[in-house]
């Protein structure tokens, strides 16, 4: 009789649950869901750390599936049948998420309720005056080091410019921005202090509603406060996590893994000439090769069922692996030419799908805030250059999110606008 080796859970039709974790899924992600499409199919039986097992749906029709059912395959936490064997201190909790108050962690009628708050105060943004707080915050940023001639466009530029933006939409003080991008960036690394950094991160939102509630503006607290439907202080601290930590992360590694594909992509060469077609077609490309969320939890059985021939118990986790279903390549046969890039092919699930995708006003949001940044960058840096060889290039320890640790790049150095953050 054979026994399963550390790290893994018992063998399922033959096959061990795969760790979610590990070098391979920093270094060659996509290779590594190949094999578990070979070896499982579509719906394979993984293990998350503390050997918490879960279901990761890596066939784009599958994943279409399970993300158009809220009734089958609700976002309810509460679900989950393996609560007595979490532990208080489990580095994943602040992306799995504990049942709450939040539009991100209620189901049915409960989210609706919190979507038809949280959309319009969204919807209001203003896209002509974000593109300029966009511009301004981009320019800000560069003045700290284009004369250096040398920067890190992650740490300097990708990681601060979306929470930058962010904090001014909802309410923030620009000081207040740098400090709210090193939580969340904790909060969804997973590490030891990612606790913390949810604590820190909800005191910073339950001061705002306090000091929106005292002193209303024109932002999307206000405007979400102002809302006649009643919300409680901490529904609307919730939300407001959930918009700026869903808003910053992706849209920092959309920028970064766009910039980087220009970098290292001869299709994309123009873009960094002026080219600005090729700065939407390569956002898109990431979206689909080096899709920012590589994985999104999640999803919870509400009662026993089968996919794609796995039986999947009441209470089972779901992980959508959005990265993995655009390489399906039974999708991949259907709508794209092999090989090709995909240019304005947009039916990637990057975003999410169904009820619980990211919304409308939202993607809207990070694609000008992207864009903008990108371009502003090229237009004040034209021949930024990497200074390492592409395969040094480190990404996140994340199995969740897909970004790199640090872009370190070279130009002619210039002289700054006078801006400061």
């Amino acid at each position: 009789m054979t026994h399963p080796s550390p790290g893994t859970s018992a063998p399922v039709g033959g096959c061990p649950a795969v760790p979610l974790s590990g070098e391979r899924f920093l270094t060659d992600p996509l290779g590594l869901y190949r094999d578990m499409r070979r070896d499982q199919g579509p719906v394979v039986r993984v293990e998350l750390p503390g050997a918490i097992p879960a279901w990761l749906v890596i066939g784009y029709r599958e994943l279409h599936q399970v993300a158009s059912d809220g009734e089958l395959y609700p976002r309810d936490v509460s679900l989950w049948n393996q609560w007595e064997n979490i532990p208080a201190d489990w580095p994943l909790l602040p992306m799995v998420g504990r049942p709450a108050p939040s539009i991100y962690f209620t189901a049915g009628a409960e989210h609706r309720r919190h979507a038809a708050m949280v959309g319009p105060a969204l919807e209001e943004v203003d896209p002509f005056e974000l593109r300029r707080h966009s511009e301004e915050l981009a320019d800000r940023l560069i003045d700290a080091f284009c004369d250096r001639g040398t920067a890190d466009l992650v740490a300097e530029f990708a990681m601060l410019l979306p929470v930058l933006v962010l904090a001014r939409l909802v309410g923030f003080p620009d000081k207040d921005g740098a400090r709210i991008a090193k939580v969340i960036n904790e909060l969804a690394d997973g590490g030891a202090g990612a606790q913390q950094a949810q604590v820190d991160f909800a005191g910073h939102m339950f001061r705002l509603v306090a000091a929106r509630r005292a002193q209303p503006a024109d932002d999307v607290t206000s405007r979400m406060l102002a809302d006649p439907a009643p919300f409680t202080d901490e529904e609307y601290a919730l939300d407001l996590m959930a918009i700026t930590a869903a808003g910053h992360l992706p849209t920092a590694d959309w920028i970064g893994n766009s910039i980087r594909l220009m970098l290292t992509d001869d299709r994309f060469a123009t873009a960094l000439s002026g080219g600005r077609h090729s700065v939407a077609e390569a956002m898109n490309e990431a979206l689909w090769e080096d899709a920012p969320t590589q994985i999104l939890a999640g999803r919870w059985a509400a009662r026993d069922t089968s996919l794609a021939g796995q039986v999947i118990r009441a209470g089972d986790m779901l992980l959508l692996g959005l990265a993995a279903a655009n390489a399906d390549p039974l999708i991949r046969q259907d709508i794209l030419p092999t090989g090709a890039g995909q240019g304005g092919n947009s039916a990637h699930l990057s975003f999410g799908h169904g009820e619980y995708r990211c919304p409308f006003p939202a993607q809207e949001i990070a694609e000008i805030l992207a864009r903008t940044g990108i371009e502003v960058l090229l237009d004040r840096l034209p021949d930024i250059d990497l200074t390492v060889p592409t395969e040094s290039l480190v990404r996140r320890p994340s199995s969740f999110l897909r970004g790199m640790t640090s872009l370190p790049v070279g130009f002619t150095p210039v002289r700054t606008t006078g801006g400061h953050l």
